[in-house]
C-alpha cells in the first residue's frame, strides 16, 4: 500500500513538472521561431516577462521526482540511469545551457552575442524535452531491463522512443503557446493574443497527430501497454482528446479564458493515462513492480510524510509566486517593474 502511494506521489511530481516546466521549455520553441530581431521583438519580450520570475522554480519538481525515484525504487532508478544515460545527460546539458543562454542574453550588450545566447536558450529548450521523451519511450516499450548493466543506444532510438521525444517537444510548445495567449489576454495585448493563438492551434494539431502516431506505434512495440491504454486507461485518453478539442474551440471562438487550465488538464490526463496503463509495473517486461522493487516500508512511510510536509510548505510558496506574477508584481530586471513596462509598450508598437 505504501509503495502504491509513493508511486502516485512520483506521478504527481511528473505531472507538475510537465504542466509547469513543460511550458517553460515550450517558450524556447516560440523564441526560436519568432523571426528576426525586429520582427520577433514583441513575442520575445512577452516570453521573457512571462517566464523570468518563475522558470527556475519549476525545476523543483524535477529534483523532487529524482529524489523520490532514487529513494523509493533504487533498483529501477539504477537500471534507468544506466541504460539511458546518454539521453539523460543530453537532457541535463540542455537544462544547463538553456539557463545560461536565457540569463546571459539579458546581460550581453553586443547584438551577435545576444543572438548566440538566444539561440542557445532556444535550441536547448527543445533538446531537453525531446531526450526526456525518448527516456519515457524506452521505459514504455520495455527496453530497460531490471539489471540495467550497461548503456544501450537501441533502447532510446526505437520508433516509439523517438516519436515520444517529438511528442514531448510538441506538447511543451502547445502548453507554452496557450499560456502565452492567456498572458497576452490579461495584458490587453491583442496583437500578441492573435499571434500566439495561431501558434497554439498549430501546436495542438501537431501534438494531437503525434499522440495518435505514438499510440499506433505502441500497438506493435508494446502490445500489453497499448491494450491497457485502450482499456482501463481509456477514460483518461479520451479526456486528453476532449481537452485538446476544447482548447481549440475556445481559441477559435476568441475566448481564451480557461484554456490554460484545460490545456494543463489534458497534459495531466496523458501522464496519468500512462501511469494507470503501466500500473503496477515500474519497468515493463520485467518483474520490477511498485511492491517488489520498493525500498523498505519505513523508508516509504518517511517519503509520504516528507511529501505532506512539502505540500504544506512548498505549495503555498508556489501559489504566492504565481499569484504575484499573475498580478505583474515581480520583475526579472534590476530596475523594478516600471522599467519592464516601458519596453513592453514599445514591443507592442513594433509588432503591430
Amino acid at each position: 500500500m505504501a509503495a502504491d502511494v509513493v508511486g502516485g506521489i512520483l506521478l504527481a511530481g511528473i505531472t507538475l513538472y510537465a504542466v509547469l516546466g513543460g511550458a517553460d521549455f515550450g517558450a524556447g520553441l516560440w523564441d526560436l521561431l519568432a523571426g528576426t530581431t525586429r520582427r520577433g521583438r514583441a513575442p520575445r519580450e512577452l516570453i521573457d516577462e512571462s517566464i523570468t520570475p518563475v522558470w527556475e522554480a519549476n525545476h523543483v519538481w524535477l529534483i523532487f521526482d529524482l529524489v523520490i525515484f532514487w529513494t523509493a525504487f533504487p533498483g529501477a532508478f539504477t537500471a534507468v540511469m544506466t541504460t539511458v544515460a546518454l539521453p539523460l545527460w543530453l537532457a541535463l546539458a540542455g537544462i544547463v545551457l538553456r539557463g545560461a543562454g536565457f540569463a546571459f542574453r539579458k546581460e550581453l550588450s553586443r547584438l551577435p552575442a545576444q543572438r548566440a545566447a538566444g539561440a542557445t536558450f532556444a535550441f536547448s529548450s527543445l533538446l531537453t524535452p525531446f531526450f526526456m521523451g525518448t527516456v519515457i519511450g524506452a521505459i514504455a516499450t520495455g527496453s530497460i531491463r531490471a539489471t540495467g548493466g550497461h548503456a544501450s543506444l537501441a533502447a532510446w532510438t526505437s520508433p516509439t522512443a523517438l516519436l515520444t521525444g517529438f511528442l514531448f517537444a510538441a506538447a511543451c510548445g502547445y502548453l507554452a503557446a496557450v499560456y502565452l495567449v492567456g498572458e497576452a489576454e490579461r495584458r490587453g495585448d491583442r496583437p500578441m493574443r492573435a499571434y500566439f493563438t495561431r501558434r497554439a492551434q498549430a501546436a495542438a494539431v501537431v501534438a494531437g497527430a503525434l499522440s495518435l502516431a505514438a499510440l499506433a506505434e505502441l500497438s506493435t512495440s508494446s502490445p500489453a501497454l497499448y491494450a491497457r491504454l485502450t482499456g482501463r486507461a481509456l477514460p483518461l485518453v479520451v479526456l486528453a482528446g476532449i481537452c485538446g478539442l476544447g482548447v481549440l474551440a475556445l481559441l477559435a471562438a476568441g475566448r481564451p479564458r480557461g484554456a490554460r487550465v484545460i490545456a494543463a488538464l489534458g497534459v495531466a490526463a496523458v501522464v496519468w493515462g500512462w501511469g494507470v496503463a503501466q500500473y503496477p509495473v515500474l519497468l515493463p517486461g520485467t518483474t520490477a513492480t511498485l511492491a517488489h522493487a520498493g525500498a523498505p516500508h519505513a523508508t516509504l512511510v518517511a517519503l509520504i510524510v516528507v511529501f505532506i510536509a512539502a505540500v504544506l510548505l512548498v505549495g503555498p510558496s508556489f501559489w504566492l509566486l504565481f499569484a504575484l506574477q499573475g498580478r505583474r508584481l515581480l520583475s526579472g530586471g534590476d530596475d523594478g517593474s516600471e522599467s519592464r513596462e516601458k519596453p513592453a509598450g514599445g514591443a507592442q508598437d513594433a509588432g503591430a
